[in-house]
């Protein structure tokens, strides 16, 4: 049987170097396996044929079958275009092709045959079918055609030919290379059990299917093996890790746990936070080290809670560090631990890329002594003349900043591997964190501290900006500070700094009786870090900025959030920067700036984030309306991974059970030795290899 693993994609025929480049960069298809598995986005039924006198506006696609009998080029510059007068007999109906004119005019003959397929709509009273596919009616086989796959392309190909059509013809090439049946994936006791299709008949009825039925068949066990794998591999490395790192056992609470916990408290902890003690401290007691992500909105009490299983490890003899993505962050999330302990005998020292010579020297020899309790910083943290006498516990901030190999460095700063927190304040919904962070054991905390207040947001139209700067003005007077952000997307840098200049330039002069801020990611970090600071310590009112803080500093004073062409960022965006304000005692306002004409999906995302400030309910809701996006090395493990047809927003139900399933598999054969599961554990390490494959290796 053909190995399509190691088949390099420009071997196929209809391919070559040319194509295989395009194929290469566009799609990232190298192989012959990459296209077997790059699968339609859509199927449209092809088994009728229409008659041109049915045709109106309102069908979505159409086949037809008839003649062309005239062309003729209208128009000029960009709306030149080339119209065909098709027929059948019973009407006609315009073909339009807007790009490729010559190419159509020399491949298409007049008074001959063709199938035309595509969807018809309304142009001066007359139907039209704009760029259809056309083809020899010689080739029309209505029983066997069933439905039509319709393969995703980028307009880089499209120009070079290779639109849907070419793609499902090299498709055609691909399955009339193989030579026998595509050997199966899954052993035969859980194809059975589970009522799975075959492999080689799912592959092959994806790409040609003939009705819905068996399409649903075939999709069913795709996604039933895509997600199977991803879970057995998490829960295979979870079960692996634990065996072979063995965790600091804090087996007490002490004296600093029990006397923060009684005298320096600073308000009675919600039942949420309580759940996560409990749980941090169940995992420190035990034998394995921890590993356990703890997400909460912002302002939910994360840090309390940090700092609480940080003086777990210092009663235990251990000490603890707090690692951050940015120096203003660190320096923060220092002085809160410092105001919060108070007068308990606990040091806690900073370390960032600023920290000058002379104190890094005395922080160094300090830590190595086991002098200082707690070690808060910034990557500097990382480096390895950064020695502890006994590191036993690591709070990591913020998890998506930090990758996989800096993780690991921290493992490496004990002889035992210390316990793991890492936080975030990004709600995940439970099955993409399922999915990203399937080694960790996860924590949620889902209640807000007393006596804070939900933030009120509004959405409000580009021309009502009169009235909301009035509103701001107000709030500055009554001793409060603004946000104001504008996006800045990379596909267009220029304009949208631009956007920011121009946007900071007007509110100076509108605002010209008070002092303004202005941040971007163009900055230079010490310049960034003042504006921050002066915006911090109320030097400055309102601070002008990019979403570079959007993971940014606690600033309680800071109750307006206004956020401009609210329309280009994500649910999951717009909820992360509302977080910025809403940390005080007073009432906290998020408003969403739009010009008035909006898309529907972009309407949906703003009447979602009025209705809610409930993190997770806004991530599950991003999650259906965007999709999980590409997670391509955000597992923990470290090994990336992509779907080809498991969607995690439509399949939650799928995925909760086959993640039982690969459970069930780990827990009775921990040690991949049962001969009934060899064909899983061997298709496993085919998926590692084939990510870790030198592509330019390909024969």
């Amino acid at each position: 049987m053909l190995d399509t693993t190691t088949r390099n994609i420009k071997y196929l025929p209809g391919v070559g170097e040319q194509r295989a480049t395009l194929l290469n960069r566009e799609l990232n298809i190298h192989s012959l396996y990459d296209l077997l598995y790059y699968f339609p986005y859509k199927y449209i039924d092809r088994s009728r044929v229409f008659k041109v006198a049915e045709l109106g506006g309102h069908l979505q696609h159409v086949q037809l079958v008839g003649e062309i009998r005239s062309f003729e080029e209208m128009g000029e510059g960009a709306s030149r275009r080339l119209v065909g007068h098709f027929t059948d007999g019973t009407a006609f109906v315009d073909l339009v092709w807007f790009r490729g004119i010559k190419f159509v005019k020399n491949k298409l003959q007049l008074n001959k045959k063709y199938v035309v397929f595509g969807k018809p709509s309304m142009f001066n009273g007359r139907v039209n079918i704009a760029h259809p596919d056309v083809d020899d009616a010689s080739m029309l086989q209505l029983n066997e055609m069933g439905l039509q796959p319709y393969y995703n392309t980028t307009e880089k190909m499209k120009r070079s030919g290779l639109n849907s059509n070419a793609m499902f013809k090299l498709v055609q090439n691909l399955f009339q290379l193989l030579d026998g049946k595509l050997p199966e994936t899954l052993s035969q006791e859980l194809i059975t059990k589970h009522g799975l299709m075959p492999l080689d008949e799912a592959l092959r009825v994806i790409h040609f299917p003939k009705n819905n039925k068996e399409l649903q068949a075939a999709q069913y066990r795709l996604k039933f093996e895509e997600l199977f794998y991803i879970q057995l591999n998490i829960l295979h490395y979870s079960r692996d890790r634990q065996k072979r790192y063995v965790g600091h056992r804090f087996s007490k609470v002490g004296d600093m746990f029990n006397r923060f916990y009684h005298e320096n408290l600073p308000f009675e902890l919600t039942g949420a936070q309580k759940r996560v003690i409990k749980e941090i401290r169940h995992d420190v007691n035990g034998n394995s080290q921890m590993n356990r992500l703890l997400q909460g909105d912002v302002g939910s009490g994360k840090t309390l809670v940090a700092l609480l299983s940080m003086l777990l490890a210092k009663d235990n003899g251990y000490q603890a560090c707090m690692l951050v993505p940015t120096e203003i962050l660190a320096e923060q999330h220092c002085a809160t631990l410092k105001r919060m302990l108070g007068s308990l005998p606990v040091r806690v020292e900073l370390l960032t890329g600023s920290t000058k010579q002379k104190e890094r020297n005395v922080i160094f020899q300090d830590l190595e002594s086991g002098a200082i309790d707690i070690l808060v910083g910034t990557h500097a943290i990382l480096e390895d003349n950064v020695v502890f006498c006994n590191l036993g516990f690591v709070v990591i901030d913020e998890q998506h900043r930090f990758g996989v190999v800096q993780r690991a460095k921290m493992w490496a700063k004990n002889n035992i591997p210390p316990h793991v927190l890492v936080m975030t304040a990004t709600p995940i919904p439970r099955t993409l964190a399922m999915t990203l962070y399937g080694d960790l054991d996860v924590s949620v905390i889902d209640e807000l501290p007393p006596g804070r207040k939900p933030i009120t947001t509004t959405h409000i139209f580009r021309n009502r900006t009169d009235s909301l700067y009035t509103f701001i003005r107000r709030q500055i007077d009554e001793g409060r500070q603004a946000y104001v952000v504008y996006p800045l997307i990379k596909e267009n840098e220029k304009l949208d700094l631009k956007n920011l200049e121009d946007g900071y330039n007007q509110l100076c002069n509108i605002f010209c009786d008070y002092r303004l801020s202005k941040l971007h990611g163009k900055m230079k970090p010490k310049e960034k870090d003042e504006e921050m600071r002066r915006f911090a310590s109320g030097e400055t009112q309102i601070l002008v900025s990019t979403t570079v803080i959007e993971v940014g500093v606690d600033v309680p004073n800071a109750s307006v959030m206004v956020i401009e062409n609210a329309e280009r960022f994500g649910l999951s965006q717009l909820h992360q920067l509302r977080g910025r304000v809403g940390r005080g005692a007073s009432q906290s306002y998020c408003v969403l700036v739009t010009e008035y004409k909006i898309s529907e999906d972009t309407r949906k995302r703003m009447e979602i984030m009025t209705g809610t400030n409930d993190g997770f309910e806004i991530a599950e809701a991003d999650l259906k309306l965007r999709g999980p996006g590409d997670m391509e090395g955000t597992q923990q493990s470290g090994i990336a991974f992509d779907l080809k047809i498991a969607n995690l927003a439509r399949d939650e139900q799928l995925l909760q059970y086959v993640r039982e399933v690969a459970r069930t598999i780990v827990d009775g054969d921990s040690e991949c030795s049962n001969p009934a599961n060899r064909i899983l554990w061997e298709r496993l390490r085919t998926i590692k290899n084939m990510r870790n494959r030198n592509w330019g290796a390909i024969s």
